[in-house]
């Protein structure tokens, strides 16, 4: 086999791997992937441990299917649990909407007047305003609905896809031809960054969460300060804080307007320590997600700004992952 043939292979395979996660994003199939790529990590994390009690290769594939059996199940409870969670009256987004409206009319006459003058006038400036939103986007409100079931059955399909990739790949003995190979390569460097940076960014999205959460749930009741959703904010501050950077600053202006409904000292207090918090995570993004792929926060601000721009929310999500999988790639390569 020529040398020649195996670069044009990998030329190719480069270029049909940046085709695939443009259709990837274009045609909103994101939640697929990174639920595939979910399930795929998540039995090759635990296979190995696994397969070493048993001596027969058949009793390996067995245990391989039964695990990913688990895996998908367990991933898809853990969705199931979530959204039943942010439908309950305990974390019910709505209500959490709804009493920061209410908090930010009722500071009113206690926060400074730059910060009023960015605020509607009233109650009914604000209903106005979402009655226009509302009208303005119904169509979309229509299919949200329709669009939620889909994409729940796109991620069941992808947590299927990638429990299916695991066990083929586990008994696959076959030789493949230079493109076949070039791909699996991007596959998986791609799903090597998927790895890398969602699992690390799950560490400091926990660890955020443990330090949100004793400040919310311990250290605000010990001086007699109680503040509502507190279970909502907590569960917030996970979900955001698994987006580098930004999820951590949504969260934080969450919690800094719930405090307001006991004071605007409480409120200051609460930024005095989120303040702190994300200075921490700044360091731990350098320190964790930063020597995963050789890059700094802002480096990973800048990809999520320009992926946003183009491609919405997804492009967020999708942000770090990409950057850090073309980093590799290109360091791979020796051009960087």
């Amino acid at each position: 086999m020529s040398s020649l043939l195996i670069k044009q292979a990998r030329i190719a395979s480069w270029i049909l791997a940046g085709l695939g996660v443009l259709a990837v994003l274009h045609l909103h199939l994101l939640p697929t992937l990174l639920a595939g790529l979910l399930v795929f990590q998540l039995v090759h994390l635990l296979a190995p441990r696994l397969q070493r009690h048993f001596a027969s290769e058949r009793a390996r594939l067995v245990a391989l299917f039964l695990l990913a059996a688990l895996v998908v199940g367990g991933v898809t409870a853990a969705v199931i649990g979530a959204l039943a969670f942010f439908k309950g009256d305990s974390g019910n987004i709505a209500l959490l909407l709804g009493k920061m409206a209410q908090i930010l009319e009722d500071a009113r006459s206690t926060l400074p007047l730059w910060i009023v003058d960015l605020l509607p006038e009233n109650n009914d400036s604000l209903r106005a305003a979402s009655i226009d939103w509302l009208r303005e986007h119904a169509a979309e409100l229509r299919n949200i609905g329709k669009e939620a079931g889909l994409t729940l059955a796109h991620i069941l399909i992808g947590m299927i896809i990638g429990a299916m990739i695991s066990l083929q790949q586990a008994s696959a003995t076959t030789r493949r031809a230079p493109l076949a190979n070039a791909l699996i390569e991007r596959a998986s460097c791609f799903a090597d960054a998927f790895r890398r940076i969602v699992f690390a960014q799950v560490r400091i999205s926990a660890l955020n969460t443990v330090l949100t959460a004793t400040y919310l749930a311990l250290a605000l009741p010990l001086f007699g300060i109680h503040l509502p959703l507190t279970k909502t904010l907590i569960a917030i501050t996970f979900i955001v804080g698994l987006l580098p950077v930004i999820g951590n600053l949504v969260s934080n202006t969450i919690i800094v307007i719930v405090s307001l409904a006991h004071s605007p000292h409480t409120a200051l207090f609460s930024l005095l320590f989120l303040v702190v918090i994300h200075k921490l995570e700044y360091f731990l993004n350098a320190r964790i997600v930063g020597s995963q792929i050789n890059a700094r926060a802002w480096e990973l601000l800048i990809a999520m700004l320009v992926m946003e721009a183009m491609f919405g929310l997804p492009g967020v999500v999708a942000a770090p992952i990409v950057y850090a999988w073309i980093k590799r790639e290109l360091e791979n390569a020796g051009w960087l």
